[in-house]
């Protein structure tokens, strides 16, 4: 990884090098001169959020492209390495529904990553944050949202080489455009997988609530532990619920204990998000929901894949059988649910380590004023329809 870096930082790279992902279709080194002009000297109004690794600012380039730019706080081995991987996996994708690079900065104190700016913030944002009053998410856009970090996923870990396991898939990772097309985002904890390696040991990164079992309890990590994180995202995502939620006296339940009783039940109108008011279709929550509880299940080499996801949730099941409809509850020990902070104004998931943010992550729970509206410009466009 560090061959990457070392060889991008010494050389100016001509702009419109191939790398980019999701919508953009270059990337380029940026001077630091120039991304604190466009982020009017990241003053605290451009701030979109702030979380343990530093602040992103919300910014506009010379030419007019509107950025969201993450600035490192500290420079130390971890935020370091953080930093390395995140250019080096961000160098490597190129997919409509993840967050390509835009550009970065390298300095002698400072290292800034560059994205393209998502008007509608992140999945999080909608489903629990400062839109979700708003109910922008209707079923028809919460499938699409669905389907799309799933192709996102599979083109980590089927289509690019070597294989990249995210490892901290969750909706604040879930960022969506003007479209409300998902771009899966934040590849600080990524691993990339040498060709012929089934899984490896590590040290625990991502939020609990979402983390398979066996990741969070032992650090083996797989491709099957993003599907499992994606499982948890996809009830949620039908559900409205957090991944983890407290009870009153601090008990804490995850999704899929909430969960497994309506589905053994089959009460899945009961399961359903009831900001939708009875707004779905019925045949396809049962197939997501099916989906979701294949996702979850404890044993790794039960999950189907990334691609058998995406084909059951467009309506295709490559195993060519009835799946059966149940669920498994995620059984985390006492004293990883102690470390879980959250509160009823948080995103309802923390971290077995250092509380971490995704790219646009505090900016969700925040009543931070619309950019667009801020510096204002024309917000016919993304306006929320």
């Amino acid at each position: 990884m560090g061959s990457f870096l070392s060889c991008c930082s010494k050389k100016k790279v001509e702009d419109g090098a191939n790398m980019g992902g999701g919508g953009s279709s270059s990337w380029r080194i940026f001077t630091y001169k120039e991304l604190h002009a466009a982020t009017n000297g990241f003053s605290e109004d451009n701030k979109l959020g702030e979380g343990g690794f530093g602040s992103v600012y919300w910014g506009k380039t010379t030419d007019g492209l509107q950025i969201a730019v993450k600035k490192l706080k500290a420079m130390n081995s971890k935020a370091e390495m953080e930093f390395a991987v995140e250019v080096e996996v961000l160098g490597r994708v190129r997919h409509k529904n993840l967050l390509g690079l835009r550009g970065y900065c390298v300095g002698t104190d400072q290292r800034l990553i560059v994205y393209d700016y998502m008007p509608n913030l992140s999945l999080l944002s909608h489903l629990h944050g400062q839109f979700a009053g708003e109910v922008q998410l209707d079923w028809k856009r919460r499938m699409k949202i669905a389907i799309g970090s799933a192709e996102g996923l599979l083109y980590l870990h089927h289509e690019v080489t070597p294989h990249i396991i995210h490892r901290d898939i969750k909706a604040s990772n879930v960022l969506l455009d003007s479209d409300f097309e998902p771009l899966v985002a934040d590849f600080g904890f990524a691993k990339l997988i040498p060709e012929g390696v089934s899984h490896m040991t590590t040290r625990v990164k991502g939020t609990l609530g979402y983390l398979a079992p066996e990741y969070a309890m032992w650090g083996k990590v797989s491709e099957s532990c993003d599907v499992y994180s994606f499982g948890i995202l996809l009830l949620e995502i039908l559900t409205g619920k957090k991944p983890i939620e407290k009870l009153p006296a601090g008990v804490k339940r995850t999704i899929t204990e909430w969960a497994e009783p309506m589905i053994i039940q089959r009460r899945f109108k009961d399961l359903v998000d009831p900001k939708l008011r009875g707004n779905f279709d019925e045949n396809q929550l049962k197939h997501a929901i099916n989906v979701a509880a294949l996702c979850v299940q404890n044993e790794p080499d039960r999950r189907p894949n990334m691609k058998e996801v995406v084909n059951m949730l467009k309506g295709y099941d490559p195993r060519g059988k009835i799946m059966p409809l149940r669920i498994e509850s995620a059984k985390y020990k006492e004293e990883l649910l102690t470390l879980d902070q959250t509160s009823d104004d948080d995103d309802g998931s923390g971290s077995p380590e250092d509380s971490e943010y995704g790219v646009f992550g505090a900016m969700e729970v925040q009543k931070i004023q619309d950019p667009y509206k801020r510096f204002g410009y024309n917000t016919a466009v993304t306006k929320y329809v």
